[in-house]
């Protein structure tokens, strides 16, 4: 069950929208919570930090051809590897932060 904290990343990363959109400059697109894969086991699941935002396209049904889900090493050879994208939406999150508190959070 999430924490406080792991919630209010959560719902920070839905605020965003999905990142590989906002990379494309398709703008603003509903998220779903990607769980990152890298470096998990055959059945695990990374914690609720180590996420990113997707759309469903991205995530699991197919956008620009490719669903994470459907292949996710062509999806990484596309879109971006999962830990460079992790450490582009800490960023973004920090900025949505200070947006909205006027200081990082």
């Amino acid at each position: 069950m999430a924490n406080k904290a792991e919630k209010q990343w959560m719902s920070d990363l839905s605020a965003l929208g999905c990142v590989v959109c906002r990379n494309l400059g398709h703008g603003e697109s509903p998220a779903e919570i990607h769980h990152l894969k890298t470096g998990c086991g055959t059945g695990q699941r990374s914690t609720d930090f180590l996420t990113i935002p997707l759309c469903p396209q991205h995530h699991r049904l197919g956008g620009d051809g490719i669903a994470f889900h459907a292949n996710s090493k062509l999806w990484q050879e596309k879109y971006g590897d999962e830990i460079d994208l992790l450490t582009q939406t800490i960023h973004d999150v920090g900025k949505f932060r200070e947006s909205i508190f006027g200081r990082a959070v």
